[in-house]
């Protein structure tokens, strides 16, 4: 492990912005700094006022800010330029500052696609994906581009459930009430710490039982409702925490141009877990 010079005028500030800001982020990118002797810094924030945190960013010299609900999709207009999936999905989780130019990138599309090509989910899979916000795209974008065409968004807002249902060819639901898959997902709040459904099941029972794979983008806590479910039923399972890692180490690599050794990664996911 190389020291990690302290704090000073040089040190490089990286950040997350939120609307329930969490640990994992700090806890796992300030660990990897650690571990790599890097002269960097990372802070979880929230606010009210999106424009003046943009701006603030810009005008300080972040380095970086990783991008949470509600703000993946209001940030767009905020920014100089969309990257690639950012754009396609018209949702950004990370943004890079080079020199007061901001730069919107999305780290969950990418960390979806490795964990389904990983766990061997086959294209012809049908599936229920829960959710209509900013995750609830990266998902729909990941699964459609591995050639999934047999799926149902599910989503109480109508007018956002029918459109993102529509943009990838997919049918929609208000509820899961009644429906079945191979494969489920949870791209919703619900089982997040601190929410108002920090308790609830993002799928009825029976869709859990009779589900093959279960996967829930929540990464805090770790064993939400829907995963404890999805272990008692003997399914397998893909968790929120799985995504955290994949799409945080990505942001590292931007953020800072150093690519970590596997070791370090797991240390730092063990680390931000246990904290």
């Amino acid at each position: 492990m190389s020291a990690k010079p302290p704090i000073g005028p040089s040190t490089r500030l990286c950040m997350s912005l939120a609307g329930r800001p969490g640990k994992f982020g700090s806890r796992f990118h300030n660990r990897l700094y650690e571990l790599t002797g890097l002269d960097y810094i990372y802070k979880a924030f929230t606010t009210r006022d999106l424009p003046a945190a943009i701006g603030g960013i810009r005008a300080l010299g972040i380095r970086g800010c990783a991008v949470s609900m509600p703000f993946k999709e209001a940030v767009i207009p905020l920014l100089d330029h969309i990257e690639g999936s950012a754009a396609a999905i018209d949702s950004v989780n990370t943004i890079v500052n080079d020199d007061g130019w901001l730069t919107g990138y999305n780290t969950d599309y990418s960390a979806v696609l490795d964990l389904l090509d990983h766990a061997e989910i086959a294209p012809s899979t049908p599936f229920l994906l829960a959710g209509s916000g900013g995750m609830a795209k990266a998902v729909s974008a990941a699964l459609r581009n591995r050639g999934h065409r047999a799926g149902m968004v599910i989503a109480r807002n109508a007018a956002t459930g029918r459109a993102l249902a529509e943009l990838y060819g997919f049918d929609w639901a208000a509820t899961a009430d009644g429906l079945t898959a191979p494969l489920i997902i949870n791209a919703t709040p619900v089982g997040m710490t601190g929410g108002a459904e920090a308790e609830n099941l993002a799928f009825p029972p029976a869709a859990i039982e009779a589900a093959e794979t279960v996967f829930d983008v929540v990464a805090l806590p770790i064993e939400t409702p829907l995963m404890r479910a999805a272990e008692k039923a003997g399914r397998k399972r893909i968790s929120g925490a799985d995504v955290a890692v994949l799409q945080a180490l990505e942001q590292f690599v931007l953020y800072t141009g150093v690519h970590p050794s596997e070791e370090q990664v797991k240390d730092a996911a063990v680390f931000a877990r246990s904290g």
